[in-house]
C-alpha cells in the first residue's frame, strides 16, 4: 500500500497544524491535527478492507483466442476483469503479455467504482517459436488517496509453432506411401521370437532348444530353430545447398525433406537401429554422425536436421544457379550466417534481445569435408566408405540435376547398399510457371518418368515429397488433359 500525493498533502497540514500549536499554545490547532490524523488512519483501514474483499471477490482471466498458433500468426487475447459485486475502489489492469510476443496495443483495462465487470481485447502476434506463458496480470486499486499493487495469477500459455509444411506428402505419382519399416531378418537361425523350422536333434544341440511337445508327439528328440532379428544400420543423407531453399517461407524443399527425414530417425529409433546422418551442403559435407544407437546419438542427429538450413548464397542472397537444373528457382536463401526460420523476424534488428541471440547464429555451417565439385555424390561415396553391407541408405534431395542423381544412385547400388530416395519435384516449389498449369503439369510429368526410372534400379525405391495440396492440383490438371485427349 503506497499514499497518493493527496494523502502526503493532508498529512502535511496536520503536521503543520501540529507545529502551529506547539509555537502558539493553541490546544485547537492541536485538537485539528488528531482529527485530521484519525480520518487519515480511518481511510486507510477502509481501504484495506475494501482491497481484501475486492481480492476475495475478484476473477481476472487472459484469453487468448487459440492456444496453439503458427509464428508470426496474430490473434485476439481478451483481459476480463469480473467482481461479485459493483467496485468501490478503482481498479486499473494491466495485462501480462510475454515477452516474446508483440501486442498492437496495450492490454489494460479499467473498473470503474460502481460497476462489476470490464473486458478489453487487443491483437497479439507471435514471431518467436516456442511455448509461452503470460505474466500475472498487475491489478492496481485506488480510492484516491492510497494505492495497492497486486498480482492475479491469470497465466495461459500459447504454444507457438514454426511455419512449416504441413500436409506432406510422400507416394509415387500422387500415390501416398508408408516408408515406415519393421523388423529387419538376418537371414540366419539363432535366439529369436518367430519360429522357423523343426529339426531332428544332433549332438552338440542345447537340452534348450528341444522342442518337448514335438519330441512326445513324433517319439523322437526334436529341435526348434527361431529366425533370427537383428538391427539394420540406417544412414540419412540430407542435402541442404542453396538449391533446396526454394518455395515459400517455411515451406521451402528442404522444409519437406526433413519431415520425411525426422520420420525416418523415429522409425529407427523405434527400432533400435543404428542410425547416422550425413548433410551435404554446397561445398561438401556440412556433418557427419556414423551409425550408432541411444537416446543421446538419436537426439544430437534429431537436433542437427532441425538446425540445417539452405547454404551457398550469391552476394544478393539468392541460391547459386546449377548446371542441369530443369527449373529456375529464383527467391532469398538463408546464408550460412543467417538465423533459423523461427528469429528471422529479428533480422536487422538492434535492440538487446537481437544482440545477445546473434553470437549464437553467427558462422553455423562449417564444412567437415570439402568436394570441387558433386558435393552429393562425393557424400554418397563417403557415406559407403566400409560400410555395413545391411546398411540402408536414405538419400534426401531434389531433382534439379537428374545426371548425378543417377550415377549417385548407381554408385550406392555398387556398393550392395539398399537405396530410398526421396525426391521433391522443383516444379512444385518454383515461382515461375505457376499461373501456367499446362507447363506445370508438363514438367511434373517430366520429373515422374525421371523418379519412375530411379524405381526401377534394382534395390532401388524412389518416392517423391511434395505439398498435397499442390500435388493434387497438378495431378487434376494432368487428368483433365487426359479427358480431352480420349474424348
Amino acid at each position: 500500500m503506497r499514499p497518493t500525493r493527496q494523502i502526503w498533502a493532508v498529512g502535511a497540514i496536520a503536521g503543520a497544524l501540529a507545529v502551529l500549536a506547539a509555537v502558539f499554545a493553541r490546544p485547537l490547532l492541536l485538537a485539528a491535527t488528531v482529527l485530521l490524523g484519525a480520518w487519515i488512519l480511518v481511510r486507510q483501514l477502509l481501504f484495506v478492507r475494501g482491497v481484501a474483499d475486492t481480492v476475495d471477490s475478484l476473477t481476472v482471466r487472459q484469453l487468448p483466442a487459440a492456444n496453439t498458433v503458427r509464428a508470426n500468426a496474430e490473434i485476439p487475447v481478451t483481459l476480463e476483469a469480473t467482481l461479485d459485486a459493483p467496485a468501490r475502489l478503482l481498479l486499473s489492469f494491466e495485462g501480462g503479455v510475454p515477452m516474446g510476443a508483440s501486442a498492437a496495443a496495450p492490454l489494460s483495462t479499467v473498473l470503474e467504482p460502481g460497476t462489476a465487470t470490464t473486458r478489453e481485447t487487443t491483437t497479439v502476434s507471435w514471431p518467436v517459436a516456442g511455448r509461452h506463458r503470460f505474466n500475472p496480470v498487475s491489478v492496481t486499486a485506488t480510492d484516491g488517496l492510497f494505492t495497492a499493487t497486486m498480482p492475479a495469477e491469470s497465466r495461459p500459455s500459447v504454444t507457438v509453432e514454426p511455419r512449416g509444411p504441413h500436409a506432406v506428402h510422400v507416394g509415387r505419382g500422387g500415390d501416398e506411401v508408408s516408408i515406415a519399416q519393421g523388423e529387419h531378418e538376418a537371414g540366419q537361425r539363432g535366439p529369436g521370437l518367430e519360429p522357423a523350422e523343426l529339426r531332428e536333434y544332433v549332438p552338440g544341440d542345447s537340452a534348450d532348444e528341444i522342442d518337448w511337445k514335438a519330441t512326445a508327439r513324433l517319439n523322437t528328440l526334436h529341435v526348434r530353430e527361431y529366425e533370427t532379428e537383428t538391427h539394420r544400420p540406417t544412414m540419412l543423407i540430407v542435402d541442404h545447398r542453396g538449391g533446396l531453399a526454394a518455395g515459400p517461407p517455411g515451406e521451402s524443399k528442404l522444409a519437406y525433406l526433413r519431415e520425411v527425414a525426422l520420420a525416418v530417425a523415429a522409425n529407427a529409433r523405434e527400432l533400435d537401429d543404428p542410425l547416422g546422418l550425413i548433410a551435404v551442403g554446397d561445398e561438401g559435407i556440412t556433418t557427419r554422425i556414423t551409425p550408432t544407437t541411444g537416446p543421446a546419438a538419436y537426439l544430437s542427429i534429431r537436433r542437427r536436421l532441425l538446425d540445417l538450413e539452405p547454404t551457398g548464397t550469391d552476394g544478393d542472397g539468392n541460391p547459386p544457379e546449377t548446371a542441369g537444373r530443369s527449373h529456375s528457382v529464383p527467391g532469398p536463401a538463408p546464408s550460412p550466417t543467417r538465423p533459423r526460420t523461427a528469429l528471422s523476424a529479428l533480422e536487422g534488428s538492434r535492440d538487446a534481445f537481437a544482440r545477445t541471440l546473434e553470437p549464437y547464429y553467427a558462422a553455423r555451417t562449417r564444412y567437415d569435408v570439402r568436394f570441387d565439385s558433386e558435393p552429393l555424390l562425393g557424400a554418397v561415396r563417403t557415406a559407403l566408405g566400409g560400410q555395413d553391407s545391411r546398411q540402408w541408405t536414405v538419400i534426401c534431395t531434389d531433382d534439379s540435376d537428374p545426371e548425378t542423381l543417377y550415377e549417385t544412385v548407381r554408385f550406392a547400388r555398387a556398393r550392395g547398399s539398399e537405396v530410398l530416395l526421396l525426391l521433391t519435384p522443383s516444379v512444385l516449389f518454383a515461382t515461375d510457371g505457376v499461373g501456367d498449369p499446362d507447363r506445370v503439369a508438363d514438367s511434373y510429368l517430366e520429373f515422374e518418368e525421371l523418379r519412375r526410372d530411379l524405381d526401377r534400379m534394382d534395390a532401388v525405391t524412389a518416392f517423391e515429397v511434395a505439398p498435397q495440396e499442390r500435388l493434387s492440383a497438378v495431378l487434376e490438371t494432368t487428368r483433365s488433359r487426359s479427358r480431352g485427349a480420349i474424348r
